[in-house]
């Protein structure tokens, strides 16, 4: 398998899910955030192409983490719609990187958009709404 392109660091996600969907990698570049994804064969569908699941939630994960790294401290959200566009296939061993933008932050509700690329090719564009959460109270130890 090919390395992690320089530059790119484990990302530290909440463990779960995002642990069997990625892993994810995350690079600062002009100031702002790429999320990284290698496909594998684990991310393959019968077609030994990336199944489109896999690639709508890299779509989620990059769009949100736009949003929730946008602020400090960061903010929760919850996605409350995503429309991704398929535009080519991806094989396992490609790297794919996300590049997002906010469109607007508001108090309630965010709006980002953005494409995945291999390499020079978009491979998808994708656009969502993000229901922005009140942060939950600290939990204190019981002792």
């Amino acid at each position: 398998m090919t390395p992690v392109p320089p530059g790119f660091e484990p990302a530290a996600f909440a463990k779960g899910y995002l642990d069997l969907s990625g892993p994810y990698f995350l690079r600062r570049r002009d100031g702002e955030t790429i999320v990284g994804l290698r496909i594998t064969d684990s991310h393959a569908n019968y077609l030994g192409v990336a199944h489109g699941g896999v690639l709508t939630a890299f779509a989620d994960v990059a769009l949100s983490y736009r949003i929730h790294a946008s602020r400090t401290p960061a903010l929760a959200v919850a996605t409350a719609t995503l429309t991704t566009n398929f535009l080519g296939a991806v094989r396992s061993g490609d790297w794919l990187e996300a590049e997002c933008r906010i469109d607007r932050l508001g108090k309630r509700l965010a709006f980002a958009s953005g494409a995945i690329r291999r390499g020079e090719d978009t491979v998808m564009t994708m656009t969502g709404s993000f229901a922005i959460l009140e942060s939950p109270a600290p939990v204190t130890p019981q002792g």
